[in-house]
């Protein structure tokens, strides 16, 4: 604490402001120069066009807000010794964030060459959106961050996230006023409702209103105070207004709104911590107006130009070839006298360093920003104690995901006292099969209780949010500041927050290229009421898009897994909540299924990501006619179904079975790390005989992952082809034509010779299914043989037994 207070002391009668305000226009003139400069970092000589980026690219309008609020929170820290996390939600504020860590010294301690003096102000300025260098968003290259601006909306949640179990932390999370247009933002505002101050920390959010976006204005910077203020209040905040064009009396407005807000969140903590949480609490709030573009150039060519639209992006843009923009660019950058901001040696002076806080405290620096400062795995008791005994298999049903709700249990039991785990889920963790969760912990709410409410308390640590984006958002926020967790969503409905699953995915890509950012534990989604059972449900329930979405990223950070039942997912889950920087996708549904393998098989089988289930062939060691391969649960049971009908009616067909549940063996080594060598690929789906594949999404999909591959077009793909309604379950595979009679009948049709039998079982199947229409019309059930079919050998004397056998050659498992 005593090192966090060596900062000066600011008193508006010392004349501190005006020190702090010198501080301000280092920030900003790093900002413009940045912007517009690849030489003549300090000016040290007239401006020439040779100066000048060819290409001015950057946005300048939002970033002397950003810079303002920057170095008002340093102070904050120089004077309490807070813990601040910072969050700039507003989309291309890159060059404002980076001046400031510049300034503070975090920058250079990162990058060496940006070094502290005239060479170093060189390569700050040209690496600024230029090839090699960096973006104009606050991401992963930037010190400090947790969020990047680029698709707007996710900064509160974010932000929210990082504070949860985290009670000595304060994320100061700057919001535009354009980015607060849009849903996800405005959902974010619920935060109080589910924020415990007791054993959270505090998120305090500074709404910047300049007024404008890209083009025209923006909602709330068009609305009176009171409109804004009333907005933030109905959602819990207690918000001030600081507002103004001068500096010298915005400067100690907000840093009183900014004192205030400190004291209010320590006094509301420590109520909370000494006698409990009660309800919401009013956490303060700070709506900041000032002028977009405030410094910048206030007329260009005759026209407006701060305080409006116009100052978003590059308010002077014909600088090298217009001489009149060059010498008003000349005297823009000159306003904020560089040669009184940066020594001879290109130093930023010793009184306006000595602003910047402490190492240990610097935004840039903060730990929570790379991974946390304790960032410790979870403790997973052994897999045995959830397993089910599965003897013969598909002979039983169970709910697939109920044995995953009993291991995230204990995974709170076993964190109690020092949680890093949460659940995250839109309503829907006893729909899923999860509530066991609830035997441990409670679904959080600051909110009232009332008498009929079950498992609701302000001390709960399962997240539900009737919205994908929080769900997802708070989840990352935990993730990035070092946490672990889930986010279990219904399938169809994971397609509300896949911007941000792709998004998120991105700053993985490039974090992992960062030597100096810390792995941390990685996006685990569960989709579970999947497309093919929603039996209450229609169409709007069903599509497995999230899939599509995953696929088309970088193999270096996506994992998409469908096991295809209870012990499997088990495997799953033990691995994906050990990763550190993936998406791991998981695709199951909660429903109950045939369970096939016991946990060493299951073991086994999530190790190779395919294997060939000899028991479910008749093949024993010999060459197929056919290859049945499926992916997914439902698919895995039509196939199995399909499998047992080609051997009880063509026995003398060799059938052999694969299932697929790592979605991602399937492209070649160089598309994915997983993709399995020629050798094995071909172990399992051998060199030439055609394959049907039953297939839990778009045909489409599994096509893709299958190029490069040789002689693809012998794989026959049945996936969810967009057919579906309020329907029975068997029904919806026969409406895509991937039921267990289609499946058969385009196995027939691929062997390429005529066998015993055929002709038979072709009129079976299309018997069968004109008379699974006319009953389900007549009883609004699945045919009796349909709901109580079960694996059984078709006939006796196959080779193979119980068990699955991955393939010969193994696979490389989840590395």
């Amino acid at each position: 604490m005593t090192d966090a207070r060596q900062g000066p002391a600011l008193d508006v009668e010392s004349g501190e402001w005006d020190l702090l305000g010198r501080y301000w226009d280092a920030a900003n003139y790093l900002t413009v120069a940045q912007i517009y400069l690849q030489e003549n970092a300090l000016l040290r000589r007239p401006l020439r066009v040779e100066d000048i980026k060819p290409r001015l690219l950057g946005h300048w309008g939002t970033s002397p807000g950003l810079s303002l609020i920057y170095a008002h929170l340093n102070r904050l820290i120089n004077k309490t010794g807070a813990h601040i996390l910072f969050v700039a939600g507003p989309g291309h504020g890159g060059p404002a964030v980076v001046a400031n860590l510049y300034l503070e010294g975090s920058y250079s301690e990162i990058y060496p060459e940006i070094g502290q003096d005239d060479e170093g102000l060189r390569r700050l300025v040209r690496q600024f959106s230029t090839p090699g260098g960096i973006p104009s968003h606050v991401g992963p290259p930037t010190p400090g961050s947790i969020h990047e601006g680029g698709e707007l909306g996710y900064s509160l949640m974010h932000a929210t996230g990082a504070v949860m179990d985290n009670p000595g932390l304060i994320v100061a999370c700057v919001v535009g006023d354009g980015e607060a247009e849009t849903g996800p933002l405005e959902a974010s505002w619920k935060a109080p409702a589910f924020l415990n101050p007791r054993r959270d920390g505090a998120v305090l959010p500074i709404l910047h209103l300049n007024g404008h976006k890209i083009s025209g204005p923006t909602v709330l910077g068009r609305q009176s105070d009171e409109q804004v203020m009333a907005l933030l209040r109905a959602h819990g905040w207690d918000p001030v207004v600081v507002s103004g064009t001068d500096p010298g009396q915005i400067h100690p407005h907000l840093a009183q709104a900014l004192d205030a807000a400190h004291a209010r969140i320590t006094e509301i903590q420590h109520q909370a911590r000494l006698h409990g949480s009660t309800g919401p609490a009013p956490w303060p709030a700070i709506i900041l107006r000032t002028p977009k573009g405030w410094t910048g150039p206030d007329v260009v060519d005759g026209v407006p130009v701060e305080g409006t639209f116009r100052a978003h992006q590059v308010p002077l843009s014909g600088v090298r070839e217009n001489p009149a923009h060059l010498a008003q660019l000349e005297r823009w950058l000159r306003s904020y006298k560089p040669e009184e901001l940066f020594d001879d040696a290109g130093r930023l002076v010793p009184e306006l360093a000595a602003l910047s806080p402490s190492r240990p405290l610097r935004m840039g620096s903060a730990p929570w920003a790379n991974g946390g400062p304790d960032m410790a795995p979870l403790p997973l008791r052994p897999l045995e104690t959830y397993a089910l005994d599965v003897g013969v298999p598909g002979a039983a049903k169970h709910e697939t995901t109920k044995p995953l709700g009993l291991m995230l249990r204990d995974i709170y039991l076993d964190t109690a006292s020092d949680p890093r785990f949460r659940l995250f889920c839109p309503d829907e963790t006893n729909s899923n099969r999860l509530g066991a969760v609830f035997e441990a912990t409670d679904r959080c709410l600051m909110e009232p209780t009332g008498e009929s409410d079950e498992h609701i308390s302000a001390g709960g640590r399962v997240m539900e949010v009737l919205s994908e984006h929080l769900c997802q958002g708070w989840l990352e926020g935990y993730l990035l500041t070092g946490r672990h967790g889930l986010f279990a969503s219904y399938e169809a409905f994971a397609m509300v927050s896949a911007s941000m699953t792709v998004q998120h995915a991105k700053w993985l890509q490039h974090a992992r290229e960062l030597p100096w950012r810390y792995p941390v534990p990685s996006l685990n989604i569960l989709l579970t009421s999947t497309c093919w059972r929603n039996d209450h449900n229609g169409f709007s329930h069903q599509g497995p898009g999230l899939i599509d979405t995953v696929l088309s990223l970088s193999g270096s950070v996506v994992r998409v897994y469908l096991p295809p039942d209870s012990n499997t997912l088990l495997a799953t889950a033990e691995h994906v909540l050990s990763s550190k920087d993936y998406v791991n996708l998981i695709v199951v549904d909660k429903q109950a299924h045939p369970q096939y393998l016991n946990l060493n098989d299951a073991r086994q089988h999530n190790a190779a990501g395919a294997s060939i289930w000899r028991w479910a062939g008749n093949t024993g060691d010999s060459e197929p006619d056919i290859v049945m391969a499926c992916a997914g649960d439902v698919p895995t049971e039509e196939t199995l179904a399909a499998a047992w009908l080609l051997q009880r009616h063509v026995p003398q067909l060799r059938v052999r079975v694969v299932n697929v549940m790592d979605l991602l063996v399937l492209p070649p080594r160089d598309v994915h790390p997983h993709g399995l060598p020629d050798t094995e690929f071909e172990a399992l789906f051998t060199a030439d005989r055609d394959v049907v594949v039953a297939w839990h999404g778009y045909a489409r999909a599994f096509h893709q992952l299958l190029h490069g591959r040789k002689n693809p077009g012998r794989f026959h793909v049945r996936g969810y082809t967009e057919q579906g309604t309020t329907t029975t379950p068997f029904d919806m595979v026969v409406l895509n034509r991937m039921s267990r009679y289609h499946l058969a009948l385009e196995a027939l049709d691929r062997v390429g010779r005529h066998i015993d039998g055929m002709d038979a079982l072709r009129a079976h199947c299309q018997e069968m299914l004109d008379k699974h229409e006319r009953y389900i019309r007549e009883h609004l059930e699945d045919l009796p043989s349909i709901r109580e079919w079960t694996w059984t050998p078709p006939a006796r004397g196959l080779p193979g037994a119980p068990g699955s056998q991955p393939n010969g050659e193994g696979g490389d498992g989840h590395e």
